[in-house]
């Protein structure tokens, strides 16, 4: 969970980390996907366009060892141990701000932190 809140959400700070982890949290409490943190961030990885793009863009993902890393490794295990209550009351979908991919239509939207539009 630590390596997706810090390449999905790094520059967001402890929010758009918590917003990003309840989408996680969120999709494995659904019966439409998988069960764990890794059967979730890793749904899609082999094809493109998985949701937690990290997973399938080809690239070595290592995550500097700096102030973001360290937030991501605690926001991790606060999300797996005690989380904090849900800002994006539900949702298990989300996007940068830059483009609205055309499924965005069909979901309701929920919040929007940082650079994230979430959706259920």
């Amino acid at each position: 969970m630590a390596r997706t809140l810090y390449f999905e959400a790094r520059t967001q700070g402890r929010e758009g980390m918590v917003a990003v982890g309840w989408v996680i949290l969120n999709r494995m409490h659904d019966k439409e996907f998988p069960d764990t943190v890794c059967g979730v961030v890793k749904q899609g990885k082999q094809r493109p366009g998985c949701q937690f793009s990290i997973w399938c863009d080809g690239k070595p993902e290592t995550p500097k060892n700096d102030d973001d890393w360290a937030l991501a490794q605690t926001v991790a295990t606060q999300m797996l141990s005690n989380p904090p209550a849900d800002p994006t009351s539900g949702a298990m979908y989300y996007h940068t701000v830059d483009r609205v991919p055309a499924w965005a239509a069909e979901h309701t939207g929920t919040a929007r932190i940082g650079r994230h539009v979430y959706y259920r």
